[in-house]
């Protein structure tokens, strides 16, 4: 989910953060374009972008950092921008009539979809390599043992509070389930709940739950397990003892970023792309890691955001050219400038020391995405079936017409 594919940034909160300049140390020429290996010829022509940042101010925090990189190589790009629900079915219309663009973004669950059409080149065929990424954004470019996109930035979860909240309730930050669940518990008062959570019945509410599952040890290849069912049981405790709301199998994100800013949660599960909201909303908040299932526990979380990857195409001077343009878009300065502005953190792990003292509030997320993992790292393209039966699940476990093992029967079978 480009944080989940819901990603809502307000363009006025943000838009300071355009003034960020863009950096133009790129890979390839700047002066004689990109050269077709076999013909010598250089492509200087416009080359075709597809991407899903259709609002602001990621729109035009990458319409410039695209401009800046297609310069250096010296080429243009001429840039298409599709809604992210309707992106994947239109890359598969025009994979089949022959019409993708020369680069290609995809939200990185999706790119294991795409390459198993055959549409895509992998890395190491148009000279790009992922080496020093964080290890689950290489996997999340994986398909068959191949690699098929950059990834300049992710995102991931983490647990939000308030903090003068959590002092005056003699409160501290939770760093277990069990310290989870008692914080809630003392922190729910009044019109005021402990914790909030999006559970809906889609890709978000597996999103939001995929920390608690994977770092209880349950795994996505069986459901029907011991693990996964104490995950489930956490979430439906949350709500049945009143910690948290029953409205959270119908919140979305951004919902459940209204309620802690208004004052209606004390705690949230929620993701970078909120913080420019709470930031113009004045709200007085802190970032800490998903508590781990016991003291010491090692939390793994999703990894979000999106991935740029070079369609095949029968034009060797163009594809090059596209090759440097994607290469452009992941130099560290590039990485760097894109995760200052977007609130997102870079994938190289040798930047993460720097990019933590330029930018301390994201100090919980960038030690996320070194264990963050893929969501289709395991099961490639037959993700999406089962982060729907766990959506499923939860939405049984959580409104109580079963139990947590009931509801995963139910759901998965025997």
């Amino acid at each position: 989910m480009n944080s989940s594919r819901t990603r809502t940034l307000v363009a006025a909160a943000a838009a300071g953060a355009l003034g960020v300049t863009l950096m133009a140390a790129c890979g390839g020429s700047t002066s004689s374009g990109s050269s077709d290996s076999e013909s010598g010829e250089a492509f200087t022509g416009s080359l075709r972008v597809v991407d899903y940042y259709t609002d602001e101010p990621d729109k035009t925090i990458y319409q410039n950092m695209l401009d800046t990189c297609a310069a250096s190589v010296g080429v243009t790009v001429e840039r298409e921008v599709i809604p992210g629900a309707d992106l994947v079915q239109k890359v598969l219309q025009m994979s089949s009539s022959k019409t993708l663009p020369d680069i290609l973004m995809l939200d990185n669950p999706d790119l294991a979809q795409i390459a198993a059409t055959g549409a895509l080149m992998p890395l190491d065929e148009v000279g790009l390599s992922a080496e020093g990424e964080a290890q689950g954004v290489v996997d999340a470019a994986t398909y068959d043992g191949k690699v098929y996109g950059l990834q300049p930035i992710a995102n991931t979860i983490a647990l939000y509070y308030r903090p003068d909240v959590l002092a005056a309730a003699g409160v501290e930050v939770p760093t277990t389930w069990d310290e989870l669940t008692a914080a809630a518990a003392k922190l729910t008062s009044g019109s005021q709940y402990g914790i909030a959570f999006a559970a809906p019945a889609n890709y978000e509410g597996t999103w939001q739950f995929l920390p608690f599952m994977w770092s209880n040890g349950a795994d996505e290849k069986n459901l029907d397990t011991p693990e996964m069912a104490a995950a489930v049981k956490l979430w439906a405790d949350l709500v049945a003892d009143g910690s948290a709301s029953e409205s959270v199998v119908n919140w979305t994100q951004a919902d459940v970023n209204d309620q802690f800013k208004a004052g209606n949660a004390a705690m949230m599960i929620n993701g970078p792309w909120q913080n420019p909201v709470l930031d113009e909303a004045g709200t007085d908040y802190a970032v800490a890691q998903i508590p781990a299932p016991t003291a010491g526990g090692t939390v793994q979380a999703p990894l979000g955001g999106e991935v740029w990857t070079i369609p095949v195409n029968s034009d060797q001077a163009k594809q090059t050219a596209a090759a440097k343009v994607v290469e452009c878009l992941n130099t560290d300065d590039n990485e760097m400038s894109l995760a200052t502005q977007r609130q997102t953190v870079p994938t190289r792990l040798s930047l993460q020391d720097t990019f933590v003292q330029e930018n301390p509030q994201m100090a919980a997320y960038s030690e996320m995405i070194t264990t963050a993992r893929a969501r289709t790292g395991e099961l490639g393209a037959e993700w999406p079936a089962t982060a729907t039966q766990i959506y499923q699940i939860l939405q049984l476990a959580i409104v109580g017409d079963a139990t947590p093992e009931d509801a995963i029967t139910q759901v998965v079978g025997n």
